[in-house]
């Protein structure tokens, strides 16, 4: 095997050395970013102090930073470079309700300025661009997607994002996510004196349950269907005249989430009609696309990890949804994960939360830093010598 740094579309050591010693030189200060945002977890369209966190950073090492940016108060950009080829490095940083950073986004957020940290003073050198953009509303809202709507990856040549993980995967594939908002309005009334007169909405809902409940079997083995009821009635002595519930909607390709929620909203409409309620569907956000990772991307990204010695990278099939899958759809993109927990929890656990301020969060996130900026140093320079991707 040749060396990872040489060869087709390799960047050359020195450069790689120097990046890795300027985001070294930042360890402190990215950690403390990191357990700052851990420590203040804020939730989807509410992480005001993690992205000026972010923001005042970048803006301290000469970045040019706009915030707010593409119509969200909690969105920004910072950019550096003048080269002819663009790279996006995406932070997340929205928390779990409940949960605070059990899924870790505190690590995203510092990896990806601490990419851009390395990568930046030798941007021009490198014949890079970098625009560095902090994208609200991961876990629910679809911030990427929204921003990708007003412009923000216009003119991106590659994008990319770490996330942390219970193991390392270089070739992420996700869901493709539809969610649903279901109210059923029904006619309160007495259940002994006038119960004739009621129109009970609980009942819709659950007559919508069962339908589900059957439709599963005759859906793909891939596709999933999964939801809660957040409102069905206030007292057992009323029939209840409001149900509500949030549904969502999973396949591995985003082709097909249009039949699968026309069957779904099919089976809410039966519970209307079964009972002789009024149901109101609502899409509450865009939906999020399967993520489509770039072959020459990852291709780098994996000998980059290898290179900081990152145990070798599994195969998994799709286990998760996000709105980077979005991005991947419209710019070249990838979304390595990283270990930060050894199998011992994940994403949306408790104890991923305090995996995400651990020795190993930390080790990911500086190793995540490292080969992001490693791989938009190989793709600039493929870009320059007209090459697809590295060998070996």
């Amino acid at each position: 095997m040749t060396d990872p740094h040489e060869g087709a579309g390799a960047a050359p050591d020195d450069v790689k050395s120097r990046i890795r010693t300027a985001i070294e030189r930042h360890r402190e200060a990215l950690l403390g970013l990191s357990r700052r945002i851990h420590a203040h977890p804020e939730t989807a369209f509410g992480e005001h102090r993690a992205a000026a966190w972010c923001a005042e950073l970048l803006a301290a090492e000469g970045f040019r930073v706009t915030a707010p940016a593409y119509g969200l108060e909690t969105a920004f950009e910072a950019r550096a470079g003048s080269g002819p080829h663009t790279v996006a490095v995406v932070c997340e940083y929205d928390a779990l309700p409940g949960l605070g950073h059990a899924c870790g986004h505190n690590l995203i957020a510092a990896a990806g300025v601490g990419a851009a940290l390395g990568l930046a003073p030798f941007a021009d050198e490198l014949g890079l661009s970098l625009r560095v953009l902090g994208t609200p509303a991961e876990e629910r809202g679809a911030g990427k997607a929204l921003m990708l709507e007003q412009g923000a990856f216009d003119g991106v040549d590659a994008a990319m994002m770490v996330h942390p993980c219970p193991f390392d995967i270089a070739d992420f594939r996700s869901f493709a996510l539809g969610t649903l908002s279901v109210t059923y309005t029904g006619k309160a009334a007495h259940p002994s004196l006038n119960p004739h007169e009621g129109r009970n909405a609980a009942d819709a809902l659950t007559v919508a349950q069962v339908a589900l409940g059957l439709l599963r079997q005759h859906l793909p083995s891939e596709w999933r269907v999964h939801g809660i009821t957040t409102e069905a009635g206030r007292a057992p002595n009323a029939v209840p005249d409001l149900a509500r519930a949030e549904y969502e909607l999973r396949t591995p390709a985003a082709e097909d989430l249009a039949e699968l929620r026309a069957r779904v909203e099919a089976c809410f409409r039966a519970g209307a009609l079964a009972t002789g309620c009024e149901v109101t569907l609502e899409r509450p956000e865009p939906d999020y696309l399967d993520f489509r990772g770039d072959p020459a991307l990852i291709a780098w990204w994996t000998a980059n990890a290898r290179a900081l010695g990152r145990p070798e990278p599994v195969e998994r099939p799709p286990f998760a949804c996000t709105d980077m899958g979005n991005v991947s759809h419209a710019v070249p993109s990838i979304h390595p994960v990283l270990d930060i927990s050894g199998g011992a929890c994940g994403p949306h656990e408790a104890a991923f939360a305090e995996a995400a301020v651990s020795p190993a969060g930390d080790q990911a996130l500086l190793d995540g830093a490292t080969a992001m900026a490693w791989t938009a140093a190989d793709f600039a320079r493929s870009r320059r010598k007209g090459h697809a991707g590295p060998t070996g």
